[in-house]
């Protein structure tokens, strides 16, 4: 595959309808699709945020056109026609086989524009074929930290100020075993979450995994061996997909069931009980596949061989005609060997000629002596080529069966193809289960290895880290064997020192302290343990810090040294 397993790959439509606008953005190759109201003034934001591949705007003078190119996005242009709102409920209602949105919720005209304009942009660029995409699911401003686009930049997220994922966030706290699990993480820390009830449940998760840490570990070594089951369905869904792809499936169900076995009984927190409820239901399914496919099979259909002998009685008999023919073909040689008294004769195939008989020049004459059964083909530089009736017809015999094997192969790969999208928005749901539970044994795996704590996260206005770190900062230096000297920050607004006024030299370490305390701030409400002894943090709607910066803080480089060097 050419995309990146770990990342998400989105598609983005923007519409203004009068005085509203929305973002609809999808990744056909995971299924996720959303949308949301966003002001033109926010758009820039919520690009960054989702950091689309590209961006489907109408076709217009007041377009976004600058915009989507300073953030490095591919910008495509739609009519007017593609951005009609009642033509985009009209898509969306074909695509996803209902009569009326009502099940999915209320939506705006610009959502219902930017949808339907993201959905005519797949139509066309996917020919027709529309891939598998769940139910839009509808953001507000308000459920996200609110983080503009200099400081997601300079707090280095998911890729560091040179442009490359080493430095950054992302790349020093990645521990997922799997790209569902991977892609989850970049999720998270791209938009932390306001909801307090969401955040606990997450950090009970991970709480769960840390104090039992022999199951998370069971767990962790079963999700390395699950395929990636969002990307294959993807694949399928779209039929550019293979017989390695339905293997994929089958894979990713026999771990799930594993992971699911190896929970039954324990007392489980929400957000696993919920994961562990969509990894089961798969039991025909996954019988079906486990019958019908070998354990290795061709990446093309059109290579065949890929179905297990004795799930399909008419197939076995037609592999069997084709091999045998191929076990007869060699006992022809060797009669025809005894016949002529040429030991060095051979029968070969090519795509011109078929089957024939090759001996050399010198032994060519023995055979031209028997016509009656030796019919000559070709004559090259040294060698002659011969063919017999009984040949022929062998070869005719064996060419129809293995044509009728492949037939049969093909037919039998749609049909299991139809299984499995049959079930796809389940299978769907047990994607985002792998993913969930890799993502909360990958945090409580960091949390011990890095001691890491617990934050406490509450609607009050505290603002309490001791003894706080800065997560790249220190694995830098742990690589220089030199280690972290932790900080405290209270900004908490109870006793009346809710600002600082941080002063020091250069190189003192000022952006370090003022990054570290953002990302703090950001990890807990990403529903993750912190680089810290202690934290309590009043619940955050919008991060600023520190923009213009030109440091390297992976590498241990002050705004005022870079800018000197």
């Amino acid at each position: 595959s050419l995309l990146e397993a770990r990342r998400h790959n989105f598609l983005a439509a923007f519409a203004v309808v009068r005085d509203e606008a929305a973002l609809a953005w999808a990744d056909i190759s995971t299924g996720d699709f959303h949308v949301m109201e966003v002001a033109p003034a926010r758009l820039s934001p919520e690009l960054a945020r989702l950091a689309p591949s590209e961006l489907v705007v109408v076709d217009a003078e007041d377009a976004p056109h600058g915009l989507a190119g300073d953030l490095g996005i591919a910008l495509s242009r739609l009519g007017r026609a593609s951005f009609d709102s009642a033509a985009g409920q009209t898509r969306l209602c074909a695509l996803f086989s209902v009569a009326s949105l009502d099940a999915f919720g209320a939506f705006t005209r610009a959502e219902l524009s930017a949808m339907g304009a993201l959905v005519d942009w797949l139509e066309i660029t996917q020919k027709g074929k529309l891939p598998l995409l769940q139910a839009p699911v509808r953001e507000t401003a308000s459920c996200v930290v609110q983080i503009d686009t200099a400081t997601r930049r300079n707090l280095e997220l998911t890729r560091s100020l040179s442009g490359g994922r080493d430095g950054s966030l992302l790349s020093v706290i990645d521990r997922t075993v799997t790209p569902g699990g991977a892609r989850l993480l970049e999720q998270r820390i791209s938009s932390p979450s306001r909801d307090l009830e969401l955040i606990h449940a997450r950090l009970d998760a991970v709480d769960f995994a840390l104090a039992e840490g022999r199951l998370a570990a069971d767990l962790r070594a079963a999700l390395k061996q699950t395929p990636d089951l969002d990307r294959a369905l993807s694949r399928l869904g779209l039929d550019r997909g293979g017989p390695r792809d339905l293997v994929a499936v089958r894979g990713a169900l026999e771990q799930a069931r594993a992971m699911a076995s190896l929970t039954n009984g324990t007392e489980l927190p929400a957000i696993l009980q919920r994961a562990e409820a969509d990894l089961v239901g798969f039991e025909t399914l996954s019988e079906e596949l486990d019958a019908a496919l070998v354990a290795e099979p061709p990446l093309l259909v059109r290579d065949g061989g890929f179905i297990a002998r004795g799930y399909h009685a008419e197939l076995d008999e037609a592999v069997a005609l084709r091999d045998e023919g191929r076990s007869v073909i060699a006992g022809m040689q060797q009669d025809y060997q005894r016949d002529t008294g040429i030991a060095s004769l051979k029968i070969k195939h090519n795509n011109v000629l078929g089957y024939f008989i090759e001996t050399t020049a010198t032994h060519a004459e023995k055979m031209h002596a028997r016509s009656d059964r030796y019919i000559h083909r070709q004559t090259t530089a040294n060698q002659v080529r011969f063919t017999t009736v009984e040949l022929s017809e062998m070869e005719t015999r064996i060419l129809n069966a293995g044509n009728h094997a492949l037939d049969l192969e093909k037919r039998l790969y749609e049909g299991l193809r139809q299984q499995v999208l049959a079930q796809a928005p389940t299978l769907l749901q047990a994607a985002r289960a792998l993913a969930e539970i890799d993502l909360t044994t990958a945090l409580a795996d960091l949390s011990k290895g890095e001691n890491w704590c617990r934050p406490r996260v509450d609607g009050s206005r505290a603002f309490w880290i001791a003894g706080g770190r800065h997560p790249v900062v220190e694995r830098a230096l742990r690589r220089t064997g030199e280690s972290f000297v932790a900080n405290d920050c209270d900004l908490s607004a109870s006793d009346g020192a809710a600002i600082w006024l941080l002063t020091g030299p250069n190189m003192a370490g000022k952006s370090t302290f003022l990054r570290q305390n953002a990302l703090i701030a950001l990890l807990a409400q990403a529903g993750s343990h912190v680089p810290a002894d202690d934290a309590h943090i009043g619940l955050v709607s919008q991060l600023f810090s520190r923009v213009g910066a030109s440091d390297d803080l992976a590498r241990g480089r002050s705004t005022f040294m870079v800018e000197m060097v």
